[in-house]
């Protein structure tokens, strides 16, 4: 079996977040899977397919605006994964890269010839990798693996270039997805993918997310809020900054707020947009009681989240959100709007508070995670262990390995 992962961008290209990060979890887990000794019965009836598991991936030159520093249309070995770098013609948000293309479909060409189990699995859409690349494997009816990452909802169809996607989606994208066999990392994301499209079929499995076994000192938990009300409240936001994570909606919850605190904002956006809510944390006069450290490293995150009483994400549309389970793993409890995949996770296991989509809704339950100190200190102690065995990397791509193979059976 060979699986070929698409995607517009790959690490190192770290500027674009949790989406990254996680298709290059989930391709250093599968390459490194058939080595294991742990395969479930289902997946091990399909060893025909599994004993010659090759991977490979496709993307781009990709970060941002710049171009990663790599050798672009060569092949370099990243963690344990062979991974493409194809050089692109357009930016953000196209990127489109007709090397990218050409190799992939010699790909196909070569394994239709030779007979060869082959699936080619794209992440994210809205962009000419991935669209493009369906289309190659549409016309050489090679099965597609589809993860939308938050790509196919009706929030992203209307929010940017509305115009263009639903252009794309009328004369090319509506039969494409139709042709794909689609992965949703939460029920959220499958109910929004169902709203709008009939793919051949569609499951659910979450994320892989890169986890650092992190283990709060006495010194760390001593730093953590109690019940000394002396000590500021400190909520930390670590995400891409971009609309749709409503950080106004946040500010103006603070604004109201009646006690102190402290809110960090870490993370890496557009210029223009992150002067726009400095200006309106200083109109709020929230300016002294926010923390701008720009983008963070993947190895100080860990330590960042646990020295905070409460991670918030208040966003408008989040298919999983990386963060929730990178917070939770170090035990820091999360405030989340009800529009965040991973919403229901953490109501079934009371990891947190969930909030509506409206200023005092998100101020309430500000108040009441601030409040509640027992709740907060044993998410503390629990939620690390129960993250820890929810989201084995194992497990997971087992399951990703048995959607591959009950594709390629029929």
């Amino acid at each position: 079996m060979k699986i070929i992962q698409i995607t517009a961008a790959y690490k190192p290209a770290y500027i674009y977040g949790g989406p990254t990060m996680s298709v290059a979890k989930l391709c250093e887990s599968l390459g490194s899977w058939k080595d294991e000794e742990t395969g479930s019965s289902d997946v091990r009836k399909c060893d025909r397919w599994i004993e010659k598991l090759t991977l490979k991936v496709f993307t781009t030159t990709a970060n941002g605006k710049n171009e990663l520093e790599v050798e672009p249309n060569q092949t370099k070995i990243v963690d344990g994964v062979e991974v493409s770098y194809f050089s692109r013609i357009t930016k953000d948000h196209t990127h489109f890269s007709p090397a990218l293309l050409y190799n992939l479909f010699k790909v196909l060409r070569q394994a239709q010839h030779d007979k060869i189990g082959i699936i080619i699995h794209i992440h994210a859409w809205w962009n000419l990798v991935s669209v493009l690349s369906c289309a190659v494997a549409f016309w050489h009816k090679i099965p597609v693996v589809l993860s939308p990452r938050g790509m196919l909802t009706t929030y992203t169809q209307t929010n940017r270039n509305s115009l263009a996607k639903n252009l794309i989606h009328k004369i090319i994208g509506k039969r494409l997805l139709n042709y794909c066999h689609i992965h949703a990392t939460s029920e959220k994301e499958k109910y929004d993918i169902l709203t709008l499209v009939n793919p051949k079929s569609i499951v659910v499995i979450p994320n892989l997310v890169q986890l650092n076994d992190h283990h709060v000192t006495n010194k760390e938990q001593q730093s953590i809020n109690n019940e000394n009300t002396a000590i500021p409240f400190k909520i930390i936001f670590l995400s891409r900054i971009e609309e749709k994570k409503g950080l106004e909606l946040l500010f103006d919850a603070l604004s109201i707020l009646n006690f102190d605190f402290i809110l960090t904002i870490a993370g890496s956006g557009n210029k223009d947009y992150i002067q726009s809510l400095k200006t309106r944390a200083t109109h709020l006069k929230l300016a002294d009681k926010i923390s701008w450290l720009g983008q963070v490293k993947n190895d100080d995150k860990f330590n960042l989240l646990s020295k905070n009483d409460i991670m918030v994400l208040t966003s408008y549309n989040e298919n999983f959100a990386n963060v929730v389970i990178e917070s939770l793993s170090v035990g820091t409890a999360v405030i989340l709007s009800n529009q965040v995949g991973l919403a229901n996770y953490v109501t079934e296991n009371n990891l947190g508070w969930i909030t509506k989509l409206d200023v005092h809704s998100v101020a309430d339950k500000l108040n009441l995670s601030y409040q509640d100190n027992q709740k907060r200190n044993k998410i503390r102690k629990l939620a690390a262990s129960l993250i820890f065995k929810d989201f084995n990397d194992k497990i997971l791509a087992q399951k990703y390995i048995k959607l591959y193979t009950d594709i390629l059976n029929g």
